[in-house]
């Protein structure tokens, strides 16, 4: 499935969300990263506020809200420095709280493809 389908799909988590509902989706969701001892350490002097903005517009995106100019979340990750593994557990952290939502499955394998995604 194309990620225009995918969002296309996920229209109807965006709308239950709305933009507030995302921005406390990030705001968990960095807050499980920050409590992670292992990768806490990438966090320490990184622009958080910003961070959570950039991760909120490409989450919107991701539930099939409106798009924006944000690249894609997986970037933000990786100019962190993360393994593959560390990546994968921060992606893990936000099914966590998607899950904890009662999103559909479905919804958050997308959500988690494109938080992933790499800017080309």
């Amino acid at each position: 499935m194309r990620t225009t389908e995918l969002v296309a799909c996920q229209r109807n988590a965006f709308d239950w969300l709305g933009p507030a509902g995302v921005r406390t989706v990030v705001h968990r969701w960095m807050r499980l990263v920050a409590a992670d001892a292992e990768l806490a350490p990438y966090l320490l002097g990184i622009d958080r506020p910003r961070l959570a903005t950039h991760l909120a517009a490409q989450l919107t995106t991701a539930l099939g809200g409106p798009a924006g100019a944000a690249r894609p979340a997986g970037g933000a990750w990786r100019r962190l420095g993360l393994t593959e593994e560390q990546h994968l557990r921060v992606l893990d952290y936000l099914a966590a709280v998607l899950w904890m939502l009662d999103l559909p499955v479905d919804t958050i394998t997308a959500a988690q493809r494109i938080a992933s995604a790499e800017q080309n």
